[in-house]
């Protein structure tokens, strides 16, 4: 992680009932391109992963829900803000880049099962680009991570 980023990040969902800090794993978001995402968000879904998952004040206000055998997505209960995506399975903590409140010093790198992607639009932003066989080669340890 490089000395821009080496701070916690803090965030909270659209009310306020949520509130959460924690350390970016890298200085970066990516960018998901998943029908689940898609479905979850009206378009890709964008985070931040975390070293671990992020400490949260007002967790009464979190619900989760388990969108497939690998993978939960947690929101807030009131207002329904994206708060954090989780795949315990790969220990990864993806935190919603809308709900930081400074994401100065986060670049744009990733784009993740590019396959899934819709012709509709694209990113201007030059991203390493994973399939989704990529995608799961990576988390699963078949690949060298960046």
């Amino acid at each position: 992680m490089s000395d821009a980023i080496a701070k916690e990040l803090t965030g909270k969902c659209l009310c306020g009932a949520v509130r959460f800090t924690f350390a970016p794993a890298e200085p970066h978001f990516d960018a998901c391109h998943c029908g689940m995402c898609r479905r979850w968000g009206g378009g890709p879904a964008l985070t931040v992963r975390a070293l671990a998952a992020p400490a949260v004040e007002g967790a009464d206000n979190v619900a989760t829900y388990k969108s497939s055998e690998w993978a939960e997505r947690h929101f807030c209960r009131t207002c329904g803000s994206h708060l954090f995506s989780v795949a315990p399975a790969f220990d990864y903590y993806g935190v919603s880049y809308g709900a930081i409140d400074d994401v100065s010093g986060l670049a744009f790198t990733m784009e993740i099962f590019i396959d899934r992607k819709p012709d509709a639009y694209a990113f201007a932003n030059e991203t390493r680009k994973l399939t989704e066989a990529d995608f799961v080669a990576m988390v699963s340890g078949s690949v060298g991570k960046e």
